[in-house]
């Protein structure tokens, strides 16, 4: 312990296995894969992040502000998060300080959490914070950041490079003019690798108040007249065109529920007047809703992109929150979903289609050995995502890997997924999965289940070769 507190020094064997004999083994093949290149495919992170290459502004804004992992728990323990800078587009440096004195403060509320292995790691690995934050430390801490943030290579690019990322894929909107990707895919002083994801949530919901100037919006960026379903339909397929020509490989989708019946085209071309004329009902606007996710596999299989699914959340739980903050500022939670039959009008046309990878995420984890580890371990075109958001944990992605590995086995997952805004905890978030990967299967090789070479083969499979191929990276 130093003079001014308790000292942060994150374990090297956290997270691992507690047993000497399966920690031993879990060591080794951790070892393996420590080092290996990121792949990211499938976050929020901004391009023009990358772009524009600006120092970080302050602590606050890259550590606290951006990421609800770490707003939602300060808010629960009685902190606003007019105080946390959310929903502002900049802090001065007295808001940035109270801010981050905020977190330190509250530091004992993210004991047993992700979130507090995820910025130990940060803190110690990537800024060479030795203190522990806590309220006496928070503007030592803070005034170590600063000074490390104005420095050049702790510019987003150095980090970058520094983190070891060869692909990181973001998340757009279908009506984004995708300009960050492309110029910075003709900077020639950039080597690395950012794509976009297609994001069509918001113009699938007819539902959605605005889902008629969504889709009058959509048509203007495909340059297609979306009056009618068919022009809909045709501006979709335009865009995704456009998306995969600025390098995609994947179409993301959330939405209640995962049904998937499809619809007789009449009826969905009389559904898709009546929602642009505001005359649908609720019951109507669902169906269309299930029916283009059933299209958006359809598409799938003709252009190419992985299509990932992740079902079962209810956005903005708290309505005056969302109208004061914004979306993405803590709470959105998570709904029981079923699988098995919503998903099968899907799989009954599309399932076997050599062209189809479907990736199912879920936050519901009753579903793992019940439905989606059958469905991935018959349907060549199904993969089970690995655990995200409220289950990214150690307890949870070992819970998954146990639930899943007896019916569906390894390969028929996907890789991992950090789903960050927050640029600074990727590599934490991906070493964190290193290390529970390793020591499930350190597990499996102390019950003589497995060799030790082939669980190297497999967690280097998991890290490196599942997402590429999952991913079409």
């Amino acid at each position: 312990m130093s003079d001014a507190g308790p000292e942060l020094r994150p374990h090297p064997d956290r997270s691992l296995p507690a047993d000497p004999g399966t920690r031993a083994i879990a060591r080794r093949l951790y070892e393996a894969v420590r080092a290996l290149p990121i792949i990211s495919p499938h976050g929020h992170v901004d391009p023009r992040l990358l772009l524009d290459d600006r120092p970080f502004p302050d602590p606050a804004t890259l550590f606290v502000t951006p990421d609800h992992y770490v707003t939602r728990l300060l808010h629960a323990s009685g902190v606003p998060l007019e105080a946390l800078g959310v929903g502002r587009a900049g802090l001065t440096e007295a808001e940035s300080r109270e801010a981050w004195r905020a977190l330190c403060t509250h530091w004992d509320v993210f004991r047993g959490t992700p979130v507090r292995t995820w910025l130990e790691a940060e803190l110690a690995e990537i800024f060479d914070v030795t203190l522990r934050p806590s309220a006496a430390t928070a503007d030592a801490i803070h005034d170590q950041l600063a000074d490390r943030l104005a420095r050049d290579d702790y510019r987003p690019r150095a980090l970058y490079e520094r983190f070891g990322i060869s692909v990181l894929a973001t998340t757009d909107d279908p009506c984004s003019d995708l300009a960050a990707h492309a110029a910075l895919a003709a900077d020639p002083t950039w080597a690395g690798r950012v794509i976009p994801t297609f994001r069509p949530d918001r113009y699938l919901e007819p539902a959605d108040p605005d889902w008629p100037g969504a889709v009058a919006r959509l048509g203007e960026a495909a340059d297609v007249d979306t009056g009618d379903y068919a022009g809909y339909v045709r501006a979709l397929e335009e865009r995704r065109r456009a998306f995969i020509a600025h390098g995609a490989t994947s179409a993301d989708h959330s939405h209640a529920d995962a049904r998937t019946d499809p619809l007789d085209p009449a009826e969905a071309a009389r559904i898709y007047r009546a929602a642009r004329a505001g005359e649908a009902t609720v019951g109507e606007a669902v169906a269309l809703r299930r029916h283009m996710v059933f299209e958006m596999a359809r598409m799938s299989c003709d252009d190419g992109l992985t299509m990932t699914l992740h079902p079962g959340v209810r956005r903005d739980h708290h309505s005056p929150t969302a109208a004061r903050f914004g979306p993405d500022t803590g709470h959105d939670l998570p709904l029981r979903v079923e699988i098995t039959d919503a998903l099968r009008p899907l799989l009954q046309r599309f399932g076997t289609h050599p062209d189809l990878h479907l990736v199912v995420f879920t936050l519901d984890e009753t579903v793992w050995s019940r439905e989606l580890a059958p469905l991935a371990g018959f349907y060549p075109s199904v993969y089970v995502g690995v655990p995200w958001w409220f289950l990214d944990a150690p307890e949870a992605m070992g819970r998954f890997r146990r639930a899943v590995m007896e019916t569906a086995g390894f390969t028929r997952t996907s890789g991992f997924v950090d789903d960050t805004r927050a640029f600074c905890s990727i590599p934490a978030r991906h070493d964190l999965a290193r290390r529970v990967d390793a020591g499930v299967l350190a597990h499996l090789v102390a019950e003589h289940r497995l060799d030790e070479d082939e669980a190297r083969d497999t967690v280097v499979q998991l890290v490196r070769d599942q997402p590429t191929a999952v991913f079409k990276l």
